[in-house]
């Protein structure tokens, strides 16, 4: 299945995923940018990084955010997100061999549209805009070597579920975004899939 079928067939948990799921189909629908920077609202992806036991999670200090966070970038024309949320968890943090987990429709295990502020990047403004954002959960191992993407992170760690609200210093993330996926890290784990 492609990108539009499997965010489909995701069964949202919640209304904030309901309402998100209809406006990233529709800009999948009719906004043939929707996988470029150039549009107002363009597909990002993340990696929800947990230890086999589902008791840990990879974590990265964002620079441009100042504060601990997920891991993930943006799709820069690429509609295999699982692909481009693997290879932005190797970039920002060195971990190359992590497994997808099979989370339901094309291993999604979240979705949400996410604001971002005007910010500078690398030297440049970068305006106002959405992240239209597919989360993809993995497993690695906590003892595979780390390392910092200076230019993105200043930090990247392995920190236990339940320390990631004391961590992060965005509290919408909190409440809205790392709750329903620490919920769905204890899921996956109960139901035996991450181990």
């Amino acid at each position: 299945m492609g990108l539009a079928e499997d965010v489909m067939a995701y069964q949202p948990v919640n209304e904030q995923e309901h309402v998100d799921r209809e406006l990233i189909l529709g800009r999948l629908a009719h906004d043939p940018h929707v996988a470029d920077r150039s549009s107002l609202a363009h597909l990002t992806t993340s990696a929800w990084t947990v230890d086999a036991a589902g008791e840990r999670v990879l974590l990265c200090y964002h620079n441009i955010y100042d504060s601990w966070s997920w891991v993930g970038g943006h799709a820069d024309g690429e509609l295999d997100l699982a692909a481009v949320a693997a290879r932005e968890l190797a970039e920002e943090t060195g971990v190359t061999r992590a497994r997808l987990v099979d989370a339901g429709a094309g291993g999604i295990a979240s979705l949400e549209v996410l604001t971002v502020d005007g910010h500078v990047k690398r030297g440049h403004y970068v305006g106002s805009h959405l992240h239209l954002n597919v989360t993809y959960l993995f497993v690695a191992d906590p003892s595979l070597t780390l390392r910092k993407k200076p230019d993105e992170n200043s930090g990247v760690r392995w920190v236990a579920l339940d320390e990631v609200f004391a961590l992060s210093s965005e509290p919408w993330m909190c409440e809205r975004v790392y709750e329903k996926l620490i919920a769905r890290t204890r899921e996956l784990r109960d139901a035996g899939l991450l181990g």
